[in-house]
C-alpha cells in the first residue's frame, strides 16, 4: 500500500520556496539599480524612469533599451570603452562580477 500525500508539508515547502525566490528577485533589483550607478538617482527621478520605462509602447526604442541592456550583462569592451573610466564604468564591471558570482553559486 501506498503512504499517503503530506499536502499540507508540501504547500508549505512551496510557500517558503516562493518566498525565496521573490527576496532573491528583490536582491538582485537592488543590485542592478548599484551596479547601473542609478543609486545615485534621487528616488523620485529613478521611479519616473522605471514608469516611464513600463508606460513606454514604442517598439523601437524598447528594443534599444533591451540591446543596451544585454550589452551591460555582457560586459562588452565595447561598453567599457564607451563608459570611459568614469564612475558608472566601474559600477558596470562590479555589476558583472557580481553576476558571474551569482551564476557560479547557483
Amino acid at each position: 500500500m501506498r503512504k499517503p500525500r503530506d499536502y499540507d508539508s508540501e504547500l508549505k515547502a512551496l510557500d517558503e520556496k516562493a518566498k525565496l525566490l521573490k527576496e532573491r528577485r528583490l536582491r538582485q533589483l537592488g543590485e542592478l539599480v548599484v551596479a547601473t550607478g542609478a543609486d545615485g538617482l534621487p528616488v523620485e527621478q529613478l521611479a519616473g524612469v522605471l514608469l516611464a520605462a513600463v508606460e513606454t509602447n514604442d517598439a523601437a526604442t524598447k528594443e534599444d533599451w533591451r540591446k543596451r541592456g544585454a550589452t551591460f550583462f555582457q560586459g562588452s569592451r565595447k561598453a567599457r570603452g564607451r563608459a570611459g573610466g568614469d564612475a558608472r564604468g566601474a559600477s558596470a564591471s562590479d555589476g558583472n562580477a557580481q553576476s558571474t558570482q551569482r551564476q557560479n553559486r547557483a
